[in-house]
């Protein structure tokens, strides 16, 4: 009859698992996986985005040259009655059209493209969990548009004499509400589109309502002060008006937490409507 030795080493003094070390270890083994599967995805995706020459004509050259564009109906403003510099005001268009451009539109012609071509629904069938899917696919151009704004915000500070911003975090919660809710909006407006050769036209109402009302073409500053209270409400105003507010100093406490709220309140509700109706497969 044979005895079984126990080889198991006894725990040295403070060495047992204090409560709570095991679930931190459990948690920490398995949001590796989730950021390699989602680090895997972005890599791909930011592949298929740089063979893409029309989306990143796109996304690189129209937020550079459409501030421009703009200049010559700044120049017709008073926008020193405002407290709002030509430097300030060209910079802040500058990161609007980046957000609207390199990350909106280019990702509303992902998104269709991906679900037409059944890639969405064959990933669905792997680990990824429909959260990491559009998340890992909206990482490239939230980058993009992420590494445009501080490139445009430096040369801005030294081509335009825009000044250094006076609120440095409320221009960068700004732009980062702003890439997290363009991106969303994206999602949701791919889900109302067909084909990937309509996606241009679906993205439209929001482009041009966010151009001309949340005061990336022109200042909400200057606009009266009814018609400025209904543009503040659109989805992109709060983030530009933190942008804008952060730069010029101009920003109260209180307006800063309303658009902050205002550009919360939109992005449940956008990642709201991307759960209930986006779709995964080609509409037919």
């Amino acid at each position: 009859m044979s005895t079984r030795t126990d080889t198991t080493a006894p725990a040295r003094p403070g060495t047992a698992d204090r409560p709570g070390d095991r679930d931190h270890r459990t948690g920490r083994a398995a949001l590796a996986p989730a950021a390699r599967r989602l680090r895997a995805l972005a890599r791909a995706e930011f592949t298929l985005l740089g063979r893409n020459r029309t989306v990143i004509v796109t996304a690189l050259l129209v937020p550079l040259a459409l501030p421009f564009s703009v200049r010559p109906a700044l120049d017709r403003i008073d926008l020193r009655a405002q407290g709002l510099s030509v430097g300030a005001v060209m910079l802040t268009a500058a990161i609007g059209f980046s957000l609207l451009f390199a990350v909106y539109t280019s990702l509303v012609s992902a998104f269709v493209a991906r679900r037409e071509e059944l890639v969405l629904k064959r990933l669905r069938t792997g680990e990824l969990g429909d959260g990491e899917i559009l998340v890992g696919m909206a990482l490239p151009a939230m980058s993009l548009g992420l590494a445009q704004a501080v490139v445009l915000s430096v040369g801005c500070t030294l081509l335009l004499d825009a000044g250094a911003p006076e609120a440095v975090y409320l221009t960068v919660l700004g732009v980062l509400l702003g890439l997290v809710l363009c991106a969303a909006l994206a999602a949701l407006t791919a889900a109302v589109t067909r084909t990937a050769e309509s996606a241009q036209v679906t993205a439209l109402p929001l482009l041009f309502i966010s151009m001309i009302g949340s005061g990336i073409a022109i200042p909400t500053e200057v606009m009266p002060d009814r018609l400025a209270a209904v543009c503040e409400l659109l989805p992109l105003s709060p983030a530009i008006r933190l942008v804008r507010g952060g730069w010029t100093g101009q920003l109260t406490a209180f307006e800063a937490l309303v658009a902050l709220a205002t550009a919360l309140a939109w992005t449940v509700v956008a990642v709201f409507a991307v759960r209930r109706w986006f779709r995964w497969e080609p509409r037919r």
